[in-house]
């Protein structure tokens, strides 16, 4: 599966500013984009709620992140109080994509539904928390359903229709308890 931006109402989250590095107002950043350093092509990066915008004066590549200055950003005080922060573009700003390619951002909010037709929720999030995707599954009622982002669980992905197909797993690993023996 592609990995990609995650969305928050049609923004797209395209980076994550870290640590200060050196004195004069740099920091690092993570990008989010395919291509790392092309997240400064997509104009003004912004806050979640658009409240305050950023553009990138300067950007080089660093071993796993870039190394960026940010107009109006000077000193590394102003660069540790943007630590953590994350940056958003709006959907529209992105390249469109390939055929069987999308943006987790396109996925936000279609109706999930297995692959014999049954209603699971709709697509709430994509999260990776370092071993792979994982897509969340708000169902009409209970808890939320966390799956695994893979050809073998999500086997289709169709925008045209609008809807994300799900092959519901039949275990997993660590879902049965360990019974001792009597």
């Amino acid at each position: 599966m592609p990995s990609g931006p995650i969305s928050v109402a049609r923004q797209v989250c395209v980076a994550r500013i870290g640590a200060p590095h050196g004195v004069r107002g740099a920091m690092r950043l993570w990008s989010f984009t395919a291509d790392p350093l092309a997240v400064g092509d997509y104009g003004p990066l912004s806050t979640k709620d658009g409240a305050r915008s950023f553009e990138i004066a300067t950007a080089r590549a660093a071993k796993d992140h870039l190394v960026v200055t940010l107009k109006g950003v000077t000193t590394r005080d102003d660069a540790v109080r943007l630590n953590g922060l994350e940056l958003y573009v709006p959907r529209d700003r992105l390249p469109p994509t390939q055929d069987d390619e999308y943006y987790h951002a396109d996925l936000i909010g279609l109706p999930a539904i297995t692959t014999s037709g049954e209603p699971l929720g709709r697509v709430l999030a994509i999260h990776n928390f370092g071993a792979g995707d994982i897509i969340e599954i708000a169902p009409a009622s209970g808890p939320t359903l966390l799956l695994p982002f893979t050809n073998a669980v999500v086997p289709t992905v169709d925008l045209a229709a609008g809807q994300v197909i799900i092959e519901l797993p039949g275990e997993i690993e660590g879902d049965t308890p360990n019974h001792p023996e009597a």
